[in-house]
This record gives C-alpha cells, structure tokens and sequence, in this order.
C-alpha cells in the first residue's frame, strides 16, 4: 500500500464505479487499486454512496442514487478550483511591489538574509513589505524552470539550480609547501587581536587561478570585515611581499598592526613584509584553515566574483578594488546590519589620516 497521498484519477474512479455495480466490497476495491480501503470509502460518501450505519470500511454498502465516475471527477475538480481561490495571496507575488524591491536587491549581490534585514530596516513595522530571508528563498526555487528562475538563481552566492543543505567545509587540499624559518604562532598572537574588539588586526590569503598559474591577494581586517583584494603578478614570495606592501601602505600605523596568514612559502619573505609594514605577522597551525574563518568565508564570498577555473590575472587593480567595494557596503549580521565600509571608515585613526571612500556607503 502506498503511503504518498494522491487524489484519485480518472481510470481509477471507473474502476471503482465498475466493482460498486458488480456489489463489491470497499476492501476489495481498496486491494484491486492498491489504495486504503479509508480513501474508497471517504470518495463514495462524498459522492452520493450511503452504506450501512458504522459498517463502511468492513460492510458493503448500498446504493443510493449510485455512484457516478464522471460526475464524481467533476466534483474534485471543482473543489480544488474553490480550495485555490481561497488561498491567501503570495508575499513575494511576482506581481506585487516587494518582488521587484527583492529583485533589485538581488541584483546587487546581497544575499537573501541580507535582503531580509534591509527590507526591515527599509520598512519598520510594516510586515507586508518585508520578507524572511527563507521566503525569499521558497520564492525564488519554487519557480518553474526556465530563463527567469536561471537569471536569479546566479543572483545567488553559489548559483545553484536547486537548494541544497548547508555543507561542512572541505578539508584543504594537500599542497607541496616549503618550511618556512622563524615564524611566530597564532597561539601567542595578542588579545586584542583575538578578541576583534579594534580594528588593526587582519587576516591575508591568496585566491589561486586556473591550473594556479595566476593569484590574487586577500586581506580582510578581523573587527570590521573590510576586505581588500590584492592584484599579484604571480604567487612567489616576492609577489606577494610587493602586492601586500602596496596594499598596506596608505593605511595608518594604528590600522596596520597585526597579520595572521597560513604556513604557505608564498610568506617566505614575511620578515621583509613586517620591517616594511610595522606589522606582525602570525601563523595557523598547518591545515587549520579554521583559525583564519573570516578570511575563509570572504574567500568564499569572493568566488561570486572571481569563480575557479578562471585566469586572475586579466583583472586590472581598478577593478579588483570595485569587487571589493561592492562586498564592503553589503550589511553583515556580525556587524549589526552595517557594511564593513561604515566601520572602518568611521574609524577615528581612518578620519584623522583622511581616508574616506569617494562612493556611497548605502545599498
């Protein structure tokens, strides 16, 4: 017997007609559908079938007016038109106003949690016109396939054509890295640092290209979640000594005070990088990529932007700086709905030294 509940077809209600006129019982039928014998009984009483009293399931029942297939194939059909018409109106109706505010949203990279918090910051104490970021997500996978339901879902931070479960991070391939000589562990870097409670203290990878031929440099401060994309020339040590320097040298002293980074010999020359910088530089333990977790997920974030597999080094520094900055003014949930740009550059040592953005801090 099946236990996925379906409505009955069209064959099916013959056949029950046919085994009704031939005095068949509702179990007999029941058995000849591979259906429960509740369902043959629930479909003859709501179409004119009268049996005897408490003896529906167990008894035969008999006629009254008898029981038509047609007319009862009518009947369900009528009823679920009634049953849809009676269905509230979808928030996130396509043809309503906060379909095309999501859309737009969308449009700008933000993620549906994000969306969901701008829509509340938008539209205080006005349910109609904000939505969870769940029903945002229902919204967008429920659409039938075709252009419009591909357009957004690439909109999304993995553009993936059907929703899947939250997945625990890959463990790190098994590079070929070199030893490299006097570094100083994550295990002493200082409080302050650990405890992301000023700006100061970043984190700095690479996003490596097609075949690795090709590389780019990250560095993500751990208070405000500013990131800064790096454009390197490849991925030797003293490519990323230039590129790192360069991406630290406008920044003021009390901005530049601690770098933590992994054990890979692209930070051979990390001695270099702190006489030049001020900066001190700490290491994970090997193949901990969770002891650099925000570097990681703006890694991941970042892939919206500059997917694996592709050549790196086609992208000009101008227009590594504008991927950053349109992941800057996103709001974060860590930062209270604010954007990683509003916290570092209202930063006081940021006002004081003069760095502010030329752009709108909104969305």
């Amino acid at each position: 017997m099946t236990r996925t509940y379906r409505h009955l077809s069209a064959e099916e209600r013959g056949v029950v007609m046919g085994m009704k006129h031939r005095d068949c019982s509702i179990r007999e039928i029941a058995r000849a559908l591979d259906r429960s014998p509740s369902t043959i009984c629930r479909e003859l009483h709501r179409n004119g079938w009268q049996s005897d009293a408490d003896q529906c399931v167990m008894g035969r029942p008999r006629i009254a007016g008898g029981y038509d297939a047609q007319r009862a194939g009518k009947r369900a059909r009528r009823a679920r038109r009634v049953r849809r018409a009676a269905w509230p109106t979808r928030k996130l109706d396509r043809q309503g106003p906060l379909w095309a505010e999501v859309k737009a949203l969308l449009a700008l990279k933000l993620s549906p949690e994000q969306i969901a918090a701008k829509l509340r910051e938008r539209h205080p104490g006005q349910t109609q016109l904000q939505a969870s970021h769940e029903t945002i997500y229902t919204a967008i996978y429920a659409m039938p396939k075709g252009d419009l339901r591909r357009e957004l879902t690439t909109l999304l931070r993995q553009g993936r054509a059907a929703r899947r479960p939250p997945r625990p991070e890959p463990s790190p391939g098994e590079g070929r890295r070199g030893s490299l000589q006097d570094i100083v562990s994550i295990h002493v870097r200082p409080p302050e640092a650990n405890d992301r409670l000023v700006p100061g203290h970043w984190e700095g990878d690479l996003i490596k290209g097609k075949g690795n031929a090709s590389a780019v440099g990250t560095l993500v401060c751990r208070h405000t979640l500013f990131a800064m994309l790096v454009k390197l020339d490849g991925s030797k040590a003293i490519d990323v000594l230039e590129g790192f320097r360069q991406a630290f040298a406008p920044l003021p002293p009390e901005i530049r005070q601690t770098l933590t980074d992994d054990q890979g010999k692209e930070m051979a020359l990390h001695k270099q990088l702190a006489e030049d910088t001020g900066l001190k530089i700490y290491f994970c333990d090997p193949r901990s990529p969770w002891q650099r977790g925000i570097n990681e997920n703006t890694n991941g974030l970042l892939r919206q932007y500059l997917p694996k597999g592709t050549d790196l080094s086609v992208y000009s520094q101008r227009e590594l700086d504008l991927m950053a900055w349109e992941l800057n003014i996103r709001p974060r949930k860590t930062l209270g709905w604010k954007s990683p740009a509003e916290v570092f550059f209202n930063n006081k040592a940021m006002a004081e030294a003069g760095l502010i953005p030329t752009v709108a801090l909104g969305v």
